[in-house]
């Protein structure tokens, strides 16, 4: 990795909320330490690594790792490529502890979906990947007829997106109260008339809505690393990230190519911003306007994966891989509760040399 220097904090005072690609290209470096405090037989852990590589806006730069486990390397899983620092330790190996270091370059996005352009194909097998079901993405029964019913009467993708994401904006909610940031069980969540919950909820409601009405999408999963440029004190984390996870969506346009959204961020600014705001407030329209279609990049995006097994695990397959993953012989470790599975995760903006 390059030398570095601290970059002075973005000042705090509210501006207009947006998100541009002319704001230029940012670095930071992201740091991980896991310590395993009650280690029963083999131990092993798995840390989420920056896998997405997009030229227009994120570039991985890097890891650096150092422990004292006995065997330590990055691998993946087969489906989407989602890389992972995979560590273990042999039964009997007092105070686990694995660091690890990530450089990431990147820019903010904004599509003008006014002025539709000439994209590639999304090759079929792009295509395929991103519009079948998963365990927690079912795309028939009650989500394709809610899906059916959202977009009835458009034609153009652009449209049925937008309807997706006004109708999540307009009809679910952020919950403080959900664990992490919630696991994406849509068929719940639509069979039981509860919309709410958090991003990998929120979000993952918009990315099964798009296929199965046809529409590739995505969850991208990743972190917040600096707090936001636009004064949003909801919408950006610095510091201490070890609770700043943060999924966010995609969706395949023909004449845009991979959209951004988020109308996870349009509800929690609504909750947290200020005491007392509605959807119709100013400071919540200006982001929503904007998060259909573009992304504030004080945030990371690690991977697209669904339904993660593990390499090397005993255990199930996780429905995303967002936070630190653990396990003993005694089973996983929480990866909700950084305390008590012992991880921190801080972040810091710095300028290449």
């Amino acid at each position: 990795m390059a030398a570095a220097a601290a970059l002075p904090r973005l000042a705090s005072a509210r501006t207009a909320f947006r998100p541009s690609p002319a704001h230029g290209w940012r670095v930071f470096e992201i740091a991980t330490r896991v310590e395993v405090l009650k280690p029963a037989g083999a131990t092993r852990v798995w840390l989420p690594l920056p896998s997405i590589e997009e030229a227009a806006w994120i570039r991985p730069m890097g890891n650096l790792w150092q422990g004292n486990a006995a065997a330590m390397r990055v691998t993946s899983e087969p489906d989407y490529g989602a890389a992972m620092l995979y560590a273990e330790w042999p039964a009997g190996q007092p105070a686990p502890t694995l660091e690890v270091v990530s450089r990431v370059a990147t820019r903010d996005r904004a599509h003008d979906l006014a002025a539709p352009g000439t994209v590639e194909p999304l090759d079929p097998a792009t295509r395929a990947l991103y519009t079948r079901a998963t365990e927690l993405l079912p795309t028939d029964g009650i989500v394709r007829e809610t899906a059916l019913g959202v977009t009835w009467g458009a034609k153009r993708d652009l449209d049925k997106a937008r309807l997706i994401y006004d109708w999540i904006c307009d009809n679910t909610f952020r919950d403080p109260k959900v664990l992490g940031c919630g696991f994406g069980d849509i068929s719940a969540m639509l069979e039981t008339g509860n919309l709410s919950g958090k991003c990998a909820d929120l979000n993952a409601l918009f990315v099964g809505l798009a296929r199965a009405v046809g529409l590739p999408a995505r969850d991208v999963y990743g972190i917040r690393v600096a707090d936001s440029r636009f004064g949003y004190k909801s919408l950006g984390k610095s510091g201490d990230i070890s609770k700043a996870q943060h999924c966010r969506a995609e969706v395949w346009l023909e004449r845009f190519g991979w959209v951004p959204v988020d109308p996870a961020d349009v509800g929690k600014v609504a909750l947290e911003e200020q005491p007392g705001l509605t959807l119709q407030d100013e400071l919540v329209t200006q982001v929503r306007a904007k998060l259909f279609g573009g992304w504030e990049m004080n945030w990371l995006g690690y991977n697209f994966a669904h339904d993660v097994g593990l390499p090397g695990s005993r255990g199930p397959k996780i429905p995303y891989l967002m936070y630190p993953q653990g396990e003993t012989s005694a089973g996983r470790l929480d990866s909700l509760d950084p305390e008590r599975f012992r991880y921190r995760i801080t972040s810091r903006e710095v300028a290449a040399a």
